[in-house]
C-alpha cells in the first residue's frame, strides 16, 4: 500500500528535488516509471544520471517510493517490488 505522499507523486508524474550530486547541491527532477514484472507493472521514481547511493537511499526513505539511478534501484526499508505494483484496471 503505497503511502499518502507516494500516491500524490505518482498522480503528479514526476518529483523535483534537492540532492547532492558530484559534491554540489542541484535540482533534480525524477520522473514515475512502470517497471513489467510479472503479469503487472511496479511504480518507481527514476533519474538517468549518477547519484550518490546515500542520496538515493535518502530520497527512497522520504519518498516511500523505490528510486533507480544509472547506478542502481534502491528500495524503502522492508520493502521489495511487489510492494509497489500497481492495481490491474478493473475493466481488464
Amino acid at each position: 500500500m503505497l503511502s499518502e505522499t507516494a500516491r500524490k507523486i505518482v498522480a503528479e508524474g514526476s518529483i523535483r528535488v534537492k540532492v547532492k550530486r558530484a559534491g554540489m547541491l542541484q535540482f533534480q527532477t525524477l520522473v514515475i516509471r512502470r517497471v513489467p514484472l510479472g503479469n503487472g507493472n511496479f511504480v518507481e521514481l527514476f533519474l538517468d544520471k549518477v547519484m550518490d547511493l546515500k542520496e538515493v537511499m535518502k530520497l527512497s526513505e522520504s519518498t516511500g517510493l523505490p528510486v533507480e539511478t544509472e547506478n542502481g534501484r534502491v528500495f524503502p526499508e522492508g520493502t521489495g517490488a511487489k510492494d509497489f505494483m500497481e492495481e490491474p484496471d478493473a475493466t481488464g
